[in-house]
């Protein structure tokens, strides 16, 4: 597989909260063209190996998964966090919601960013979606709706560090 051309910025680690920093659910990816679509691929840091969302031995510690991606060998494109039954977050994916030039939000998101009271807030890599991370429960693990996808467990978000 190629890798994709894409205007990825550099994830700004300072700005992830310490508590998912705190969690050995790292992973890297790559966007990888899989039929004809870019597709973010987890990856266990510091290997070639596929990384899987189901699998606790290809995660890493925070600390491993920005310094592999830094030092540029194996390549990556960003680091991920592995959500699971273990801990008590969920991911909220929004996507095209946000005008990557302007920062200006779509209304349907912003009303669900502003119910978040506490939790974390980042545009995604593309600069068109929004990653929301909080504690809470999704039933059955995950659920799709339209350009809205909530997950507890068995997926990965990419993260940015990129705070909205």
């Amino acid at each position: 597989m190629s890798h994709a051309a894409t205007a990825v910025h550099q994830p700004l680690t300072e700005n992830i909260p310490k508590q998912l920093a705190e969690r050995p659910q790292w992973v890297c990816w790559r966007l990888e063209e899989r039929e004809d679509k870019a597709t973010k691929v987890p990856y266990t840091p510091g290997t070639e190996r596929r990384a899987s969302s189901t699998d606790l031995l290809t995660w890493r510690t925070f600390s491993e998964a920005p310094a592999t991606y830094e030092r540029g060998e194996p390549h990556y494109d960003g680091i991920g966090f592995v959500f699971c039954s273990a801990d008590p977050y969920v991911g909220i994916d929004l996507d095209g919601c946000r005008d990557p030039e302007s920062g200006e939000v779509a209304p349907w998101a912003q009303k669900i960013i502003d119910r978040v009271k506490e939790g974390y807030v980042e545009i995604s890599p593309s600069g068109t979606g929004i990653h929301i991370i909080v504690e809470g429960v999704v039933r059955g693990g995950g659920m799709r709706k339209g350009p809205i996808e909530m997950y507890a467990r068995d997926r990965f978000f990419t993260i940015t560090g990129r705070p909205l």
